[in-house]
């Protein structure tokens, strides 16, 4: 018979610092918690550091809901050099001088990656071509080409610039739709300004409502760390609270009347706080869209 996992469900928040990848995280977070029921809602790359969002056990099923939000970004931008990964783990491919780029240039380039655009991924990603990785694909040496997707850039701020010789660094902070990649943003910068660029660091500040700056250390106790579903969908939805009888009712799949306005996603509460599921609301009547399971411990 499997072991029983003894771990609470709930969401994780946690500051990713440079070196490990997403997949690193998940595996420390199973191993911590003592439990193989871990997922995430959106991966950064190794040299990336800041907020990534867990789910542990049943809180997983709010992972969905959590993958699309919009995200806000700080990062330098080398303009000056472009590499084949469009950030600083691929090799240099130009170096062009940019000592001749003003501030002025800089501002006329950003304006049209602001906005709704169109945008070409990064080769080195993690889309599927074919049922490949297209960065498998790259690094095997094959011509990978990736169709442009629409994104949501609404903010791309310059906080800082610093020149060093032929070099121009730019701190930024840019605030994004849900698959936006800010190594496409920094390639294209620096192809509109004729110099190249490309990435040199990331930091994802903000998922949604949630900012890193209330995320654990992945070293710290884990189990401490974990926040109630029910306060994580609060921050997400509407909330309506039910009593005992309409939980369970909820619980067998039944709609349920309720004193909620009209809502395609509602958090249903129990009377002890606990997140019984998300549900569409309509005319007062409740549709089950997922359960939350009654006890969190699983076999």
């Amino acid at each position: 018979m499997a072991a029983r996992s003894t771990a609470r469900s709930g969401i994780l928040l946690l500051d990713k610092p440079q070196g490990p990848t997403s997949h690193d995280l998940v595996g420390r977070t199973r191993r911590a918690l003592g439990t193989r029921k871990v997922g995430h809602a959106g991966t950064l790359d190794p040299m990336a550091t800041g907020l990534m969002i867990l789910g542990v056990e049943s809180s997983t099923r709010l992972l969905t809901y959590l993958v699309g939000l919009g995200k806000e970004y700080t990062a330098t931008i080398r303009l000056g050099e472009a590499t084949t990964t469009d950030d600083a783990e691929g090799e240099i491919t130009a170096s062009v001088d940019a000592r001749g780029v003003s501030d002025a240039a800089i501002a006329a380039g950003i304006r049209p990656l602001t906005g709704e655009i169109s945008q070409v991924p990064s080769t080195f990603s993690a889309i599927k071509v074919d049922g490949r990785r297209s960065y498998d694909r790259a690094r095997a040496g094959e011509e990978v080409e990736l169709a442009p997707r629409t994104v949501t850039v609404s903010a791309f701020d310059v906080l800082a610039t610093r020149r060093d010789g032929p070099i121009l660094d730019l701190d930024v902070r840019v605030v994004v739709s849900s698959g936006t990649y800010i190594r496409a943003l920094a390639r294209d910068l620096g192809a509109t300004l004729g110099v190249g660029g490309h990435l040199t660091a990331l930091r994802r500040t903000k998922v949604g409502p949630f900012d890193v700056a209330d995320a654990a250390d992945p070293d710290a106790d884990l189990a401490a760390a974990l926040r109630p579903p029910a306060d994580v969908a609060a921050r997400l939805f509407p909330t309506t609270r039910m009593d005992a009888d309409a939980a369970r009712a909820l619980s067998q799949g039944k709609r349920v009347t309720v004193d909620a306005a009209d809502a395609p996603i509602v958090a249903a509460v129990g009377p002890e706080g606990r997140l019984l599921g998300l549900v569409s609301v309509r005319a007062g009547t409740s549709r089950v869209l997922v359960n939350f399971p009654t006890e969190e411990v699983l076999s």
